[in-house]
């Protein structure tokens, strides 16, 4: 049987969460966590029902793939359904993953009285499940640097320390269960890559096609990550990057002769690697990649040679980006 839900009025759902006024922290956290969580869904909906068992299994995944893929993200509208329903107080989560993170979050913002933003609309162009499975780590790994880099701002709230936390793991478990799938290492890094919500959000823009209620998040120009049709995302054995980007877009007027750079986050966000860029044209640009970044690594263009850490970037030297380089 693939899902199993159980739902009992005792401590087997979660009591309602504390009435406390949110600080303007804790709600812009949340609304991203929603956000993001919103997106993720959304994938793993499609990967559940636009793929059958045996286009997982022909694929190359093991039997049983595409049901744990169900778990991990089904449920929507029972989910959207138990958010609304209160009986004496308690509030009725789902628990399937997405679904349940998805639950827990608005449950939260619900219960103290502020809006629960729905989602967005999506396209994710992917038409096989090779495709969904690289796909959904990309975007796993922006939620996991979300979580990462929103937990310092909830210092002052421990229960939403312990929800974002307890999210977090799972979210890791989840990656861990993909990058297997398609025989990556399922622990490539030492440690995982926290991001800002700046640049969480803007990764998060390639996949969005129209929103009924924005986050007021400043939307960077794009960078695009440059790969030829038969080849594959960034891997351990890549040595270049090329990179595409549109000056138009650019919020400053950058001298055509000044010289340009990709800013690498990947573990350590107080040091970014700095490498300089190739240009090719006025829109283009190659980098050698540097050999010892591994897992998830999120890159953007700037002038800046060095010298920033990755909130620096993200409030005022980040020129283009960021993009995500999965080193699978």
């Amino acid at each position: 049987m693939l899902f199993h839900i159980v739902l009992l009025a005792t401590a087997a759902f979660a009591a309602p969460f504390q009435k406390r006024a949110l600080s303007s922290n804790d709600q812009s956290v949340l609304d991203l966590a929603l956000y993001l969580e919103h997106l993720e869904f959304a994938l793993y909906y499609g990967g559940c029902n636009n793929f059958t068992d045996s286009a997982y299994t022909t694929a190359g995944f093991p039997n049983g793939f595409r049901e744990n893929i169900c778990v991990i993200g089904m449920l929507l509208v029972l989910s959207h359904w138990l958010v609304r329903f209160q009986l004496n107080g308690w509030a009725l989560l789902a628990a399937q993953h997405e679904a349940a993170h998805i639950a827990a979050i608005s449950s939260i913002l619900a219960a103290n009285g502020a809006t629960v933003n729905p989602p967005c609309t999506y396209n994710f162009q992917n038409t096989s499940p090779k495709d969904f499975v690289e796909l959904a780590s990309f975007i796993t790994n922006v939620g996991i640097g979300a979580y990462l880099g929103g937990s310092g701002l909830l210092t002052d709230n421990a229960i939403l320390e312990e929800v974002a936390a307890s999210i977090l793991t799972v979210e890791a478990r989840h990656d861990t269960y993909l990058r297997t799938g398609i025989a990556a290492s399922p622990f490539p890094s030492a440690f995982d890559t926290g991001l800002t919500a700046t640049w969480a959000f803007n990764l998060a823009q390639m996949f969005v096609v129209s929103c009924p209620t924005q986050l007021p998040i400043v939307k960077l120009p794009t960078l695009n990550l440059l790969v030829a049709s038969n080849q594959q995302l960034p891997g351990p054995t890549t040595t270049v990057g090329a990179f595409g980007w549109d000056p138009s877009q650019f919020f400053v007027a950058v001298d055509s002769a000044a010289p340009l750079y990709i800013a690498i986050v990947n573990q350590n966000i107080s040091a970014p690697i700095f490498v300089p860029l190739n240009m090719t044209s006025s829109t283009t640009g190659t980098a050698t990649l540097p050999q010892n970044i591994t897992g998830a690594a999120f890159a953007c263009l700037t002038t800046f040679a060095g010298g920033l850490d990755l909130a620096a970037l993200s409030s005022y030297g980040t020129l283009a980006g960021p993009v995500e380089l999965l080193l699978l």
